[in-house]
């Protein structure tokens, strides 16, 4: 016997030949029949019969032309094998490894560029390609870049580590002619020097006067696409990705920066002289930093200005910004000239806005700047007073870049009467007593479940602070009691209905909004985009950072007190989403009993009627378990879809988040249910019935179909679905493992379905062959095709095995096992006891194994 051959394995028993088509349709049973050990033994028999292996699998795989899918397939486990046979049999000659593999190993070399990544490194061993001559790989790559196979010698090139080796030029302009970026940045993924030239590659396009169609011209093979992706605009955002990814230095893609620049100076420009939503100053400040010592973006700004406002206008600000006066048009450098001989003119006073906007309704002596610990430690008692409700809110520094995240500067704490401004710039120097008082004080508010914390998009605001303060890195996670007024607005809005047309004027938008829905004046932003990292801190920014936070409290209080006035259903003070302090502490069964009211009378499981919201689909799949009559919404289901089957066929609504409101406003009272999505599905599941006072005996498990709710199965012999089965030709070999399972699972001495005390075996109507459709044999009456596929082969040779149970709904095949006691275990806790008669309904065995109907 061959050492290198399994026991039992006859190397003469093999089929003889050339190929491997001999012995491939055994192979392939055995593989769709999950029998490794078998597949091992037949695929060494017929090795061993191959005259030249290695060519044999060259030409199997060269002769598949379907594409391949992820996940296993038959050539990658032949190929495994092969590769564990020739380890274990000594080298015998040429056409077995030997010289003679040479010439085999550009074809090997070619199949890489197709192949999955399961393949490649087999393939690379099989074949010896590590050890093969560099120089001929290169020239296949090239070969293939010549014959305009640009992905394929890249991937090739990529698979066999030659990045090092290849023009990076060469291998990337087509791709990115074709829209291929993320290829490429596969390719120079951990080769630091490729990374610094493909982006040196892509901002060089990114210069100003580029025309990509010249480069398109060059690479007609390449048959160019969305070339518009590629114009200076578009691929500085790319480019500036890149850079971020790879961790350069922006002085890496200067005309990239140049351009995202240009792309700055166009919105301050419009902000200044358009909207007029900034300061002179503030202005000036951003633009002197953009701007700086490029002559370019220097005369891109005057074209600007000239095109935005007038003579006199461009003159002051380029006095402001030194700009040169050559470059001014006449009018302007004469202007330019006067301004500099009497001086620049003051600044117009700003309108006063009084009546247009929200005023802060506190005294100014009642806003405090905190900059050292001793002022935290003096003021920090305010904040942390039990029951009472905290506003927060940050401001930061403006940021005209893609990728520039500047750090918070202010931290606005508001409670009744007063506001602290926390200066983040001075605090959260790490090491020292302020830092170490501020992560005292925020943590300490933050983690405190009896205070109400309240904010605008609180949790980008927490995940900002985090990043600026070392200190604070875990504010996030901290979160005890907070409620995201920006949640309250979306109900807000949704109530209201669609938003105005294009044609309408611009109204305010975020917190201004929903500021003038509650309070009938919105808040003034103009110094949202001033510089908050300059100290000391204008009088303007001071105010206006205390209003920001403060208006949080003066909505927060209108809305408890009249939510009606706003289409607001319910109580806000105790707003299911997010929880306020008392939901937080209390224990989610409390919270979810609460909010439904008494205890209602008993009701038989199978007489439960629900409908669920598309979050809950886990939820819908536990209570059809347990018998009840669930329908499920689609992901793509509009919510209020559900208040109108609740209305006509009598369901009760389960639903989660902000909808809910709406929802429980659209039916009586009781017929709607907020459910905690932080439960899993079992535990929402017994809330439920608890809740409702359902009751749910053995015999209901399983008494409707998981996936469709349908409540009608139909018995099918053995001997039939043996020969449904075969009529098919269909076997799921995935399935295999579920016969394992459920054999290992079944306690000693329990037959197939059984569990000590507990059995499943309802009445249930027998599936006669003469009642499935002539023209197709695996379908019903009604036209539900059985799925078929779900029964392994493993499953119909089971000793003890009776029956199966199909569903007349979905088709659905199931089969007897210990799953009914595994879940009458899970769910025992609200099971009745003892157990009682089934409750009126149609006769309907449930599927206790089989086709996963556990899985959620």
């Amino acid at each position: 016997m061959d050492p290198g051959q399994p026991a039992g394995a006859d190397p003469t028993g093999g089929p003889a030949g050339q190929d491997m088509l001999g012995f491939l349709p055994a192979l392939q049973a055995l593989w769709s029949a999950r029998q490794p050990q078998q597949f091992k033994e037949e695929a060494w028999r017929g090795f061993a019969a191959l005259d030249d292996p290695h060519t044999a699998l060259l030409d199997l795989l060269e002769a598949r032309t379907a594409p391949w899918r992820k996940g296993p397939s038959l050539e990658a486990w032949l190929v495994r094998e092969l590769e564990r046979w020739l380890q274990a049999r000594p080298p015998l000659g040429p056409s077995q490894g030997g010289p003679g593999l040479g010439p085999l190993q550009a074809r090997a070399a070619r199949l890489l560029a197709d192949s999955p990544p399961s393949l490649v490194e087999p393939l690379v061993r099989i074949f010896q390609l590590q050890d093969t001559d560099r120089g001929s790989l290169l020239a296949l790559v090239h070969q293939l870049h010549q014959e305009g196979k640009f992905k394929e010698a890249v991937m090739l090139g990529t698979k066999l580590r030659l990045q090092p080796e290849l023009d990076l030029d060469m291998v990337s302009v087509p791709l990115l002619l074709q829209d291929q970026l993320g290829l490429l940045e596969r390719y120079v993924e951990g080769f630091p020097g490729l990374q610094r030239r493909l982006l040196a590659l892509l901002d060089s396009w990114c210069r100003p006067g580029f025309d990509v169609g010249v480069v398109a011209r060059r690479y007609p093979q390449a048959a160019p696409q969305a070339l518009e992706k590629l114009r200076p605009r578009v691929l500085t955002r790319q480019v500036l990705r890149l850079q971020n990814r790879f961790g350069l230095d922006p002085a890496s893609c200067p005309h990239a920066v140049a351009q995202q620049r240009l792309a700055a100076l166009r919105y301050l420009c419009y902000k200044r002289f358009v909207e007029g939503s900034m300061s002179q100053e503030d202005w000036t400040d951003f633009v002197r930093g953009l701007v700086g010592s490029s002559e370019w973006l220097q005369g891109r700004l005057l074209r600007l200005l000239a095109s935005r406002t007038d003579a006199a206008t461009v003159a002051r600000c380029a006095l402001d910004l030194s700009l040169p006066e050559e470059w001014l048009p006449a009018t302007g450098a004469t202007e330019l000239r006067r301004l500099r001989l009497q001086g620049r003119p003051a600044e117009a006073p700003s309108q006063d806005t009084t009546g247009r906007y929200y005023q802060l309704p506190i005294a100014r002596k009642d806003v405090h700047l905190l900059a050292s610990w001793e002022e935290l430690a003096r003021h920090g008692a305010e904040l942390l007073q039990p029951g009472q409700v905290v506003a927060l809110d940050l401001e930061w520094r403006p940021s005209f870049g893609a990728w520039d995240r500047p750090p918070a500067s202010l931290l606005q704490l508001a409670v009744r009467g007063r506001v602290l401004l926390l200066d983040l710039l001075t605090l959260s120097q790490p090491g020292g007593q302020a830092s170490r008082a501020l992560s005292g004080l925020v943590s300490g508010l933050l983690s405190d479940p009896s205070i109400t914390k309240l904010g605008y998009g609180m949790a980008g605001d927490l995940k900002r602070l985090a990043a600026s303060c070392p200190a604070l890195a875990l504010a996030p996670q901290q979160l005890q009691g907070g409620l995201d007024l920006q949640l309250v607005h979306g109900q807000i809005r949704e109530a209201d209905g669609p938003a105005p047309g294009k044609d309408r004027a611009p109204e305010p938008r975020g917190l201004s909004l929903l500021v003038q829905q509650v309070l009938g004046r919105p808040l003034d932003k103009a110094q949202q985009l001033s510089n908050w990292d300059r100290r000391p801190l204008a009088e303007g920014q001071l105010l206006y950072a205390a209003a920001d936070a403060y208006c949080l409290l003066e909505v927060y209080w209108a809305l408890c007190s009249e939510p009606a006035r706003v289409h607001l259903v319910g109580d806000l003070a105790r707003s299911p989403e997010p929880p306020g302090p008392q939901e937080a502490a209390a224990p989610p069964q409390q919270v979810l009993e609460a909010e439904a009211g008494a205890q209602a009378p008993e009701i038989p499981v199978r007489a439960f009627r629900v409908v669920c919201d598309s979050m809950l689909q886990g939820l819908a799949r536990s209570l059809r378990l347990l018998g009840a009559d669930v329908l499920a919404l689609g992901s793509g289901e509009d919510h209020r879809r559900a208040a109108e089957v609740a209305r006509q066929e009598g369901r009760i609504i389960l639903t989660s988040g902000l909808p809910y409101h709406t929802l429980r406003s659209q039916v009586g009272d009781g017929r709607c249910l907020r459910v905690d999505c932080s439960l899993k599905a079992a535990q929402q599941a017994k809330a439920v019935l608890r809740r409702f006072n359902v009751r749910v005996s053995p015999s209901d498990i399983f008494s409707r179909c998981q996936a469709c709710n349908c409540d009608q199965y139909l018995k099918v012999s053995k001997g039939l679905m043996t020969q449904l089965v075969g009529l098919s030709g269909q076997e799921d070999p995935s399935s295999a493992g579920d016969q394992a399972q459920s054999q290992d699972t079944q306690e000693p001495g329990s037959a197939p379905g059984e569990t000590p005390g507990l059995t499943y075996d309802p009445p249930c109507r027998w599936l006669e062959a003469a009642e499935l459709q002539a023209s197709a044999p695996a379908t019903l009456g009604n036209g539900t095709r059985l799925q078929l596929a779900g029964v392994p082969a493993g499953v119909l040779r089971r000793p003890g095995l009776r029956h199966f149970f199909c569903c007349s709904g979905c088709g659905k095949v199931f089969w007897e096992g210990s799953h009914l006691g595994r879940m009458a275990s899970q769910f025992q806790d609200v099971l009745a006891r003892p157990p009682g008669p089934p409750q009126p309904g149609p006769p309907a065995p449930g599927p206790p194994e089989g086709a996963r109907p556990d899985r959620q």
